[in-house]
């Protein structure tokens, strides 16, 4: 069974216009590779190559994440702290990652007054 093969919906399991507009959207994805000069295989290492640099910050403050692909908080204070209004206890950590390729987090917001937050994030250079 496919994705369009849902018996609640639509066609009632007659999935072929749903494998029909994947097969085109491929079928227009080869015809532009093969137009361009470059090949998939050299679209996605120039994808993959993209220098990353991982960040570091110790902070009794509010403040802000930059933009980036992966982050991670951690209060290793006494009190707590918040992220998105939502209170990190002491000892807690919460992880954040965007997955493959250019996946990424716009700028992200926290409260660490009165406590510390360990705060590690993952930039481009």
């Amino acid at each position: 069974m496919s994705v369009g093969n849902i018996n609640s919906e639509g066609n009632k399991k007659n999935n072929f216009p749903w494998q029909l507009k994947m097969l085109q959207g491929l079928a227009a994805i080869a015809e532009c590779c093969q137009q361009s000069s470059l090949d998939i295989g050299t679209i996605l290492n120039k994808l993959q190559d993209e220098q990353r640099v991982s960040n570091i910050v110790r902070t009794s403050t509010s403040g802000t994440i930059p933009k980036c692909y992966s982050f991670s908080i951690a209060n290793v204070g006494a009190a707590d702290g918040t992220y998105k209004g939502v209170v990190i206890a002491p000892g807690e950590v919460v992880n954040f990652d965007a997955g493959v390729l250019n996946n990424g987090f716009g700028s992200e917001t926290y409260d660490a007054t009165g406590t510390t937050f360990l705060i590690t994030y993952v930039t481009s250079i």
